[in-house]
């Protein structure tokens, strides 16, 4: 049993619902821009140098949780507390939900360009000529997908990989969020980057996809439509890990997801998840809440995950 994983990451959980992300110097940020330099020195258009590049982020992320892990060796308490720090820097479910609110009230309120401007900061889609119906859907989306990179992954990889688990995996995330993305630039750098993040999602997805049928019921969903939806719709997606989790919201929010998305530098007309309407304002209020329900019962699941399968530190 590892008591002291499974406290913190519950505290971890806690603060990042309470105080949200770190205001000033916030590690991702600083990574973020570490891994700005990096792609300066390495950059080649070529998967290869990509290897290079995402291997050395993400190994020197991992080193540096090991090296946080052992020093959590001293006691359950100083594993409760490093853990819980690392979590909550990792985290962004406090951010998403935020954002997601925000741009709820903006929609609900026909305030059109305001909603684009604030989804730009969610999504790295183009958004000047999405419509109502449009900016709602693109946002149900955003939030669905989210749910899984930004609270239930990281809280998986840390219950069963501790400390370097949390940072290795938002190492990998923030990466593909980077670099991943199929533009002439990055199509062949990016690749490692890519290929790391569908696998580092491939279990976490499918997990939010059933958390997202079983608290369906809470925020008046359907947990029949979004077993069904996940079922038959997930596989069409292009993403294999996006898909599962969109078409989960899609059948539990009981509306259609999908059709065309704009990246700027390219463009895909994706298969409609779901049945039913087209999302408006109210759903993208009932996804923020869902994601909250998800994240909050994640967090329980994953200390318990912590709690019987890791080993407690030595005194």
């Amino acid at each position: 049993m590892n008591a002291g994983r499974a406290v913190g990451l519950l505290l971890g959980v806690a603060a990042d619902a309470v105080l949200g992300d770190p205001e000033r110097g916030h590690p991702v940020a600083a990574f973020g821009r570490l891994a700005e330099r990096v792609e300066r020195v390495v950059y080649r258009r070529s998967r290869s140098a990509g290897v290079l590049y995402a291997g050395v982020l993400v190994g020197g992320s991992v080193a540096l949780g090991s090296v946080l892990e052992r020093s959590a060796r001293r006691g359950p308490a100083t594993q409760a507390a490093l853990t819980a720090v690392t979590t909550w820097t990792v985290l962004g479910g406090a951010s998403l939900g935020r954002e997601g609110a925000a741009l709820a009230r903006h929609l609900e309120s026909g305030e059109l360009e305001q909603a684009r401007a604030r989804l730009r900061g969610l999504c790295g889609r183009r958004t000047d000529k999405l419509d109502r119906q449009g900016l709602a859907r693109a946002t149900v989306e955003s939030v669905a997908e989210n749910t899984s990179d930004a609270v239930i992954a990281p809280l998986l990889w840390g219950a069963v990989g501790g400390i370097p688990g949390l940072i290795g995996y938002r190492a990998v995330n923030t990466l593909d969020a980077m670099v991943g993305n199929p533009s002439s630039r990055y199509r062949e750098f990016g690749w490692a980057a890519a290929r790391s993040d569908d696998v580092a999602n491939l279990l976490p997805a499918r997990a939010t996809a059933v958390l997202t049928v079983l608290c369906a019921p809470v925020v008046g969903g359907s947990a029949a439509g979004g077993w069904h939806t996940r079922r038959r719709d997930a596989a069409a997606h292009p993403s294999p890990n996006a898909g599962q989790v969109e078409a989960a919201f899609a059948g539990a929010l009981r509306i259609r997801l999908g059709g065309r998305i704009d990246y700027g530098h390219t463009a895909q007309t994706r298969p409609v998840l779901g049945e039913g309407r087209t999302a408006d304002g109210g759903d993208v209020t009932r996804s923020v809440e869902l994601s909250r329900v998800i994240g909050t019962v994640g967090g329980v699941l994953a200390a318990g995950v912590a709690l019987f399968t890791g080993k407690s530190p030595r005194r």
